[in-house]
């Protein structure tokens, strides 16, 4: 692990985000595909985060990016069990309440994406 600042992942990084929030605003009516592309979102936004600061070793990042997801998803799993519920409705809404194993697919959709990411970034940077 080397610690480092790429632009160019901050760029997609800023991006990414505005469109999670877009999503998350405007696409609010869209019901599941908002949330399911949402998730896909959500995993490439975390692998472009950590690009943006530091180096691993291929394919640490989408992994990493992968177990976020599925970290949260359960988080939300156990607080649906015990019935503990997030507080802060804006932490429900980016972190979601309800567990699905497509979120899961969705998951994993975004880690494809990510490794796509990483494999091109690689490749450009060979060059």
């Amino acid at each position: 692990m080397r610690w480092r600042f790429d632009p160019a992942a901050a760029g997609w990084v800023l991006g990414l985000f505005a469109s999670l929030v877009l999503l998350a605003t405007v696409g609010a009516g869209l019901g599941w595909i908002r949330s399911f592309v949402g998730d896909v979102l959500a995993v490439v936004w975390v692998h472009c985060l950590l690009a943006s600061v530091v180096w691993l070793r291929p394919p640490m990042r989408p992994l990493l990016a992968l177990l976020v997801g599925l970290v949260v998803e359960a988080a939300q799993y156990v607080s649906q069990q015990t019935g503990w519920q997030v507080a802060s409705p804006v932490l429900r809404i980016v972190l979601g309440s309800t567990p699905d194993w497509l979120d899961v697919v969705a998951y994993l959709i975004g880690f494809g994406l990510a490794c796509v990411v990483e494999r091109r970034s690689l490749v450009n940077a060979a060059r």
